[in-house]
């Protein structure tokens, strides 16, 4: 069965440094994800630039077909040692998986993964080997759906030293904070941005290493269908309308003219919500057959700017989703509960937006960074204009 691979990260630097010393590099070739997470020795500019040469190197050769174990060996081959501790300067995770959940997880001196399977928090079965006289450990993969890894770097385990815990966040605390924290229906983000918060919390704003969390999920694919305004031509409506609803998944529909169209061709009625859970944002609707129904123009720019922040690695705040105005419930659909992406985009001049700054050239582009954005997410987005 081919799934989604989910991923995501969530990085703290280390306080006063305004790069940070951990790296996460991703790339897709073929059916193949490769997610790379590197931890440069110390923090700041030193730290960042190694850690991004090396999760370069890996993502590069591994995407280009490159044998894992030529890999690593070109890796810390070129790595130099710190003459003081000994020790290589970066440190490295890597997860190198396919559609059906299959792969390896290859680590150097970063802390071993954590499994997320069935509400549990399992340490992963390891088989140390020694490449360039370096121990690299390895893992065959074989996950499952709702299978979760959760790949960090030492700085989680770091998170509390000297302040709120005496020897740091220790394992067993960190799989009893997983099982408590991440429910079944969180993203890879969302749970990467979930244990970043916290150790953000045992470090009391002020963390003493750099700190980052890598999600890897695996998938069912969830399919969204969303309608953005009417078409040209009027009599496209019913076919338009049918393309929509003819798709697997959840549907959404964006305006008020759109949800008037497909309200009309489904035999429906539109009712509106009196509640304003933000006053900046018009209130949603309801039709019967619809998952979610809100205004448009002014909720996709509110949406738009909602997914900057969620893809933006340091801000955690930003995969929480608790509001129930239009922008957050639609955002928590597109974001977390979604996979693939269809959006049937009209392109006529609406009528509504008569003598308002609103063109049908904003909306599009309001689409097209949005569209942008989700893929940078990982999703599979098709837009459709009429």
């Amino acid at each position: 069965m081919s799934y989604f691979i989910d991923r995501g990260y969530t990085s703290l630097n280390h306080v006063g440094e305004e790069l940070c010393g951990d790296r996460v590099e991703c790339a897709q070739s073929g059916e193949w994800l490769t997610a790379v997470l590197c931890d440069g020795m110390g923090s700041g500019v030193k730290a960042n630039i190694l850690a991004t040469l090396s999760s370069k190197i890996l993502c590069t050769m591994l995407s280009a077909g490159v044998p894992i174990k030529d890999c690593i060996e070109t890796l810390i081959a070129s790595l130099p040692v710190c003459k003081v501790r000994q020790v290589a300067y970066a440190t490295f995770s890597v997860c190198h998986i396919n559609r059906e959940g299959k792969g390896e997880l290859l680590e150097f001196d970063n802390p071993a993964a954590l499994l997320l399977r069935g509400g549990e928090v399992r340490d992963l079965p390891r088989e140390k080997s020694v490449v360039c006289g370096k121990n690299v450990y390895t893992t065959a993969l074989d996950l499952r759906a709702n299978d979760a890894l959760v790949i960090t770097s030492d700085g989680v385990e770091h998170a509390g030293i000297g302040m709120l815990m005496n020897f740091g966040w220790e394992r067993p605390q960190i799989k009893d904070y997983l099982r408590r924290a991440v429910k079944p229906d969180m993203s890879a983000c969302a749970i990467s941005a979930a244990l970043a918060g916290e150790c953000n919390e045992l470090y009391m704003d002020m963390p003493g290493d750099d700190t980052t969390v890598l999600g890897i999920k695996v998938r069912e694919h969830a399919h969204t269908s969303v309608f953005v305004g009417p078409p040209i031509n009027k009599c496209d409506d019913e076919k338009y309308v049918g393309q929509f609803m003819a798709l697997p998944g959840k549907k959404a529909v964006c305006g008020g003219t759109s949800s008037q169209i497909v309200a009309r061709n489904l035999g429906k009625q539109v009712s509106t919500s009196c509640d304003f859970p933000d006053r900046d944002i018009p209130p949603i609707g309801y039709i019967d057959g619809i998952d979610l129904t809100t205004e448009g123009v002014i909720t996709l720019r509110r949406v738009l700017e909602l997914s900057e922040k969620y893809l933006d690695p340091h801000d955690y705040k930003g995969k929480q989703f608790d509001k129930r105005d239009g922008a957050t419930l639609l955002s928590k659909l597109l974001f977390e509960g979604s996979t693939d992406l269809d959006f049937f985009v009209g392109q006529s001049v609406n009528e509504a937006h008569s003598g308002l700054p609103i063109e049908t050239t904003m909306k599009l582009k309001l689409i097209d960074h949005l569209a942008e954005n989700l893929r940078k997410m990982g999703k599979t987005v098709n837009v459709r204009y009429n």
